[in-house]
């Protein structure tokens, strides 16, 4: 028996596949490489290059391995993007999703876990986010989440379907010096990329009610996040009950400004951020509590801030 893992040549998706093999368990990918690399898949695990729009490609992956479930990473994951492109938003991520759930029920594969994302909470007034927290997404792509979120729910009670909807804000780190976050959007490849240009890194306001002024977000590392994702499905495959959404959080979160001096210390290269006016809509602190996550789903941050920061600096210069 196998998982498949849709995105499995992505960032976040590349890990969960590792994890899943560091338990013994195969795995098989799907990925259109639209922004991962088919190198970050291990050479002996079963890899087919194109979309879950695709059907017909689905019922073959499905007629030519055992699959017991689907860890569902593939997505399009650019928030800010998908205000200009929403219908591509939604193709990719709710018709493709539908396309999935479809193929699953056809082939008998009835177990989930879905990659979702705490963009579902837009900005909420609470500090700390919990699984209760009202829903209001502020993007195209955290409705598209949420809508994936329905649809496993709404698939459960038409057809038995078994899942789960994991949460959470900001991926970073690397858990191998070969797998990288190459994403053009995220903080971390963004310092990176401006140090390496000799550049200066920059801060969006540095005036907000916080220690040092900067914003407080939830960052996790990308190895503790492909463990839980793992843990999710060996919950399901033995038959053991889940919630229907976990948020991976840190229940405190880090500010920019810690990131960008520990982005100085590990990496040696001296610098003072630029400081620029703050952006529309950024609220001082959001971070979310993992509690039920770590009760059922081995969650825990298992990554100081500098290992976070040094890992993604060990793979960026791994790929120069």
């Amino acid at each position: 028996m196998a998982w498949l893992v849709t995105g499995g040549a992505g960032y976040i998706g590349s890990h969960v596949v590792r994890a899943f093999r560091a338990e013994g368990i195969d795995v098989v990918v799907v990925d259109d490489l639209s922004s991962g690399h088919e190198e970050f898949v291990p050479s002996e695990v079963p890899f087919y290059r194109g979309t879950i729009l695709d059907g017909d490609l689905l019922e073959r992956v499905f007629r030519e391995h055992t699959v017991s479930g689907v860890v569902h990473v593939a997505g399009f994951k650019y928030a800010g993007v998908s205000v200009q492109r929403p219908l591509h938003t939604y193709e990719q991520n709710v018709t493709a999703t539908a396309v999935l759930l479809a193929a699953m029920q056809e082939a008998g594969v009835d177990a989930i876990v879905f990659s979702s994302s705490a963009a579902v909470y837009g900005t909420p007034d609470v500090e700390t986010v919990t699984e209760a927290t009202p829903k209001n997404p502020e993007s195209p792509y955290g409705e598209s989440k949420l809508i994936g979120e329905w649809l496993l729910r709404d698939q459960g009670v038409a057809a038995g379907l078994r899942h789960t909807s994991l949460r959470y804000f900001n991926v970073v780190g690397s858990g191998d010096p070969a797998l990288r976050d190459t994403s053009p959007h995220n903080l971390f490849p963004l310092v990176f990329d401006a140090l390496v240009d000799g550049r200066v890194p920059r801060i969006n306001g540095n005036d907000y009610p916080t220690p040092d002024g900067t914003c407080v977000r939830d960052y996790i590392h990308v190895a503790d996040l492909a463990v839980s994702h793992v843990a999710a499905a060996k919950r399901l495959d033995a038959g053991e009950s889940v919630e229907p959404v976990y948020n991976l959080g840190s229940g405190d979160g880090v500010s920019v400004g810690e990131i960008m001096s520990t982005v100085a210390s590990v990496t040696g290269i001296a610098f003072t951020p630029e400081v620029g006016p703050r952006r529309a809509g950024d609220p001082a602190r959001i971070v979310a509590s993992g509690e039920l996550a770590a009760r059922d789903l081995d969650w825990k941050m298992r990554h100081t801030l500098d290992e976070m920061v040094g890992s993604a600096w060990e793979a960026r210069q791994a790929a120069s």
